[in-house]
């Protein structure tokens, strides 16, 4: 591509200065202004083919521009004449394919007429948008010579330059390119306030790979612009640094010019610090970060998050990194940031390892271990620390395979005569055979790990117990940890008692000092464990249970060492109360111990009261239960225990003034037991003796009882009336029973109720027992449902057929068909059995009547539109062809007719049976046309039924089983049509479908 500068079309000074008056005052005047002077060679733009061209930033060239425009405003004729001359002269060295165009014309005389309008330049451009880049750099370069401040035209024109440069298949080498940074150049010289200018000519320069010329175009830009604007030059800036070849030099130093503009970006700097390997300076960075509390992390990174990092960078970097005191900073953070502080032990033990430093590294893991107070960073310095034992023992022993075995002792020799050696050899021969200097330590190094392994529980234990040291468990499990060292383990116990605050124990602190007294006692040492004890028992616990327990272990290792009267005697001195003298001293100090509570005590009142029993008098023992009757803190099995200990000595009467003593101090529901216990003996001593004044406890009882708790009373009353008294007397007991209990209880009672009155009075008397349950004995209906069944099958059992079928029929309003089936099958089942045709047909009425009672929803229709819409579905379902239920059409063959009369008489609402007595005493059977229609499932369920003869018992008929036995003699057809009627129901049916 050729280049089109000015040159093209303004010629340079000296070929103007012979077509201008030299000899014109005007000439000579801009002259001497402008110094109009040829220039030197070095400032001839060579790039643009013409080495006389002026560059754009010359003073000629700015007067070359305005020289028409000034002579024309002065009107110097004979000067505007020369000026003809020399466009003339211009014009023709000018290729014709610049000329404008004939479309052109219109804009190029607006231009004439004003040539400083934008609008009129740029719709120029606009027009000629599809023109050859030539000719629009020619109307560019116009433009912006006489705009040269509009940034509009510049940018514009300098986007076009570079999209064709680009374009190009040239190297950034290319002269182009040079040219394309002049002419930037140009630009910047009115545009210089322009960033958009600046971030143009920076990427250009960028992309060239410029480095010199880059950075101190970064440089101008930044000086040239505005503070408030540096931001956008500081970002391609930072960019242009980070590149690959940047010396590192210069990237330090542009960063840190950074950092003096926007000091919250120095985690960038720090990031670019360990990016360049400066680690001295980054690692200083950081730690001026952490210790300025006003610093915000433009990254969000909290301060945890940093030191983190400062961990990583001086242990990883440890040799690198000498100017700071890494062991305080470390140490520094440890106390800043109580949590995951694992991390940070293992840091500054890891720095130390990398420095050679093996034992200050373990130094400070046991350091760690022994401060942490979670078992999540114990066990991260723990793995720490094994893991280096572990590479320290395998470095060692594949040093010891390596190296060369020494055999035999190096002889003695004065070295001062061997004149000068090395060090190494000094060293050697000097510390050779001292222990610390074998290097062949391998079973040292393999000890340290076996003890860090072994004691691993113990190190986690106490981890627990610095998190808190009031926990009673952790102090027990850190005792069996030394089970085969009694030494430890007093001491253990020692610390545990002296640390171990009662008030703030989590658990029961009191077993410390028991198991540490039966440590000496199980070696045999009883005066130390006494001694034990005695100090354990003036401990002010938080409550009084675990003082009365310490006490009751005192005295249990005494009875195990055969010492009874050691054992009463302590008894005695923890169960005495304390002098008046000491409650006033407990009053005025305002806190009450628990040792002013153990008088009150039952569980040592109860142990003391065992010993007693064991092994001391009788008179001793009702002294003690009488202590504690005084002291009120007697329970219902005190009471319980006080009796029968004097039952068993034939203090009958006082046993059973003791019962009615307790009897009057506890209420129900705690006196149910003492009632219960008070009879049973009472009954089992006296017998039939006493029934009057029996009668009268049992009376008092189940008067005085409420009705969640009488049951068990009545119960044991009816049954003393059965062994000892009158059997009538023992029913009207069960009677009151079944009304005292609560309803939910009264099936129960009902149930001895009917099985003792038919084991004294016979069956027949629980008729009586099953209608009064049934009817007024307000038991709920499921009970009454199962009462029926009871009944039914009593009856069924006596051949009352008719009356357990009543008893199914009252039931059946009580058992849902869908919730429970169990009752329908029982009826089933009897009906097939003992029913026929009719009742198993009622049967399925009363189910299906009672299964839509108990529907959510259901529609009531009038009798008599029921009775018209049932008629109809019949009819239309017969003449549609649809089957009809058979055991519905056998019923309508085999009853006959109404008569009309009754229909006309019938009330509506009221839903016949199938059968109504007439006055002459027959029976006139008719359809129920208000009956329900069996779904079609019941169609299968009639041919499921298996109906089975069975004979009526004997015992039913009574008398009438003679007459029977008459008449066996008679004809053929009477046997046939006996033989008929005791067919079942479902026998009967086939017969009539053969017929």
């Amino acid at each position: 591509m050729e280049d089109f500068g000015p040159s093209q079309y303004f010629l340079p000074l000296r070929t103007i200065t012979p077509c201008i008056c030299v000899s014109s005052p005007v000439t000579k005047s801009l002259t001497r202004t402008h110094s109009l002077q040829p220039l030197p060679s070095s400032q001839v733009d060579v790039s643009r083919g013409s080495g006389s061209s002026v560059p754009s930033d010359h003073p000629a060239r700015r007067t070359q521009c305005s020289l028409f425009a000034f002579l024309l405003f002065r009107g110097l004729h004979i000067e505007l004449i020369r000026i003809k001359f020399y466009f003339l002269s211009f014009s023709m060295s000018i290729s014709q394919e610049f000329y404008p165009s004939q479309d052109d014309l219109i804009y190029e005389e607006e231009i004439l007429r004003n040539p400083f309008s934008l609008k009129l330049w740029w719709r120029y451009l606009v027009a000629r948008s599809e023109a050859p880049f030539k000719n629009r750099f020619v109307i560019y370069e116009r433009a912006i010579k006489a705009l040269p401040g509009s940034y509009k035209l510049w940018c514009a024109y300098l986007r076009e330059r570079l999209d064709v440069v680009r374009n190009l298949p040239i190297p950034i080498t290319h002269w182009q390119y040079e040219t394309l940074n002049n002419t930037f150049e140009r630009a910047l010289v009115t545009m210089h306030k322009m960033p958009g200018i600046w971030l143009m000519f920076l990427k250009t320069l960028t992309e060239q790979k410029l480095l010199t010329k880059s950075r101190r175009t970064f440089d101008r830009a930044l000086c040239a612009l505005p503070v408030t604007q540096h931001d956008r030059i500081w970002e391609p800036y930072l960019q242009f640094v980070s590149q690959t070849g940047i010396p590192t030099e210069t990237s330090l130093r542009v960063h840190r010019r950074y950092l003096k503009y926007d000091p919250t970006h120095i985690e960038d700097f720090i990031n670019f610090l360990v990016e360049s390997s400066l680690w001295q300076e980054a690692a200083e960075r950081l730690a001026s970060v952490l210790n300025d509390d006003k610093f915000f992390s433009v990254k969000a990174k909290t301060k945890h998050r940093l030191w983190l990092e400062l961990c990583d960078l001086l242990t990883g970097h440890a040799n690198e990194v000498f100017a700071l005191n890494v062991d305080g900073i470390l140490r520094g953070g440890l106390r800043k940031f109580t949590y995951e502080v694992g991390w940070l032990w293992t840091s500054l033990a890891e720095y130390h390892i990398r420095r050679g430093l093996q034992g200050k590294a373990r130094d400070v893991f046991e350091e760690g271990m022994s401060t942490v107070t979670t078992v999540r960073d114990f066990g991260v310095i723990f793995d720490s620390y094994s893991q280096f034992e572990e590479s320290m023992l395998s470095f060692k022993m594949q040093e010891m395979d390596s190296s060369d075995e020494e055999n035999g002792i190096v002889e003695d020799e004065d070295i001062r005569l061997k004149g000068k050696s090395s060090d190494d050899d000094f060293e050697k021969r000097i510390l050779h055979g001292f222990w610390l200097n074998d290097k062949n330590d391998i079973d040292l190094s393999l000890a340290r790990l076996e003890q860090l392994m072994d004691g691993r529980p113990v190190l986690a234990n106490s981890v627990l117990l610095r998190q808190n040291p009031h926990n009673v468990e952790q102090w027990h499990r850190r005792v069996k940890l030394f089970e085969d060292n009694p030494t430890k383990q007093i001491m253990t116990y020692t610390e545990a008692v002296r640390t171990i605050d009662p008030m703030k124990a989590v658990g029961k602190p009191h077993t410390l000092w028991v198991a540490f007294a039966k440590l000496y006692e199980s070696h045999k040492d009883l005066v130390n464990a006494r001694v034990i004890y005695d100090k354990a028992v003036q401990v002010n616990y938080k409550t009084v249970d675990n003082l009365a327990s310490l006490w009751c272990e005192w005295a249990e290792m005494e009875l195990r060492h055969k010492n009874f009267k050691a054992a009463l005697e302590l008894m005695r001195r923890a169960t005495a109360e304390p002098s008046i003298e000491v409650k006033r001293r407990v009053a005025s100090d305002g806190d009450k111990p628990v040792q002013m509570k153990l008088q009150r005590s039952l569980k040592l009142w109860s142990f003391y009261v065992d010993l007693e029993e064991s092994v001391g008098t009788l008179e001793s023992t009702r002294a003690i239960y009488e202590q504690i009757l005084d002291l009120r803190i007697a329970t219902p099995q005190i009471i319980i225990n006080y009796a029968c200990f004097l039952e068993d000595h034939g203090y009958f009467e006082d046993a059973f003034k003791i019962y009615e003593r307790g009897v009057r101090i506890f209420k129900y529901p705690h006196a149910t037991d003492i009632w219960v216990t008070y009879l049973l003996k009472f009954v089992k001593i006296y017998g039939n003796t006493k029934m009057e004044r029996a009668r009268e406890l049992f009376e008092t009882a189940v008067d005085m009882a409420p009705a969640d708790q009488v049951k068990a009373l009545y119960l044991q009353y009816a049954k003393l009336e059965e062994h000892y008294g009158l059997a009538k007397r023992a029913m009207s007991i069960y009677d009151h029973a079944t009304k005292a209990v609560p309803n939910n209880e009264k099936l129960g009672v009902y149930e001895i109720y009917i099985a003792r009155a038919a084991d004294i009075f016979g069956v027949p008397k629980t008729r009586e027992i099953y209608e009064q349950a049934i009817k007024f004995g307000g038991l709920p209906d499921n009970d009454v449902q199962t009462m029926c069944l009871k009944y039914a099958e009593l009856e069924k059992s006596l051949g009352e057929i008719d009356r357990a079928r009543g008893l199914f029929s009252f039931a059946s309003q009580f058992a849902n068909p869908q919730s429970d089936p169990y009752f329908w099958n029982k009826w089933h089942d009897f009906e097939g059995q003992h029913g026929n045709e009719v009742t198993f047909r009622t049967m399925l009425s009363t189910k299906r009547s009672v299964s839509t009672s108990y529907r959510k929803t259901h529609f009531v229709l009038p009798e008599y539109l029921m009775q018209k819409d049932h008629m109809r579905n019949l009819d239309d379902a017969r003449d549609a062809g649809v089957p009809v239920d058979e055991m519905a059409s056998l019923e309508r063959q085999s009853v006959p007719v109404a008569k009309s009369s009754f229909a006309e008489d019938r009330k509506v609402g009221f839903v016949s049976g199938g059968a109504e007595s007439q006055s002459d005493g027959g029976i006139e059977v008719t359809a129920n046309g208000e009956d329900i229609e069996l779904p079609e499932e019941s169609e299968s369920e009639d041919d499921k039924v298996k109906i089975t003869q069975k004979d009526v018992p004997s015992a039913v008929f009574g008398g009438l089983i003679r007459k029977r036995d008459e008449n066996e003699g008679d004809g053929e057809a009477d046997a046939e049509d006996k033989d008929e009627n005791r067919l079942g129901a479902m026998e009967r049916i086939k017969r009539m479908r053969i017929n």
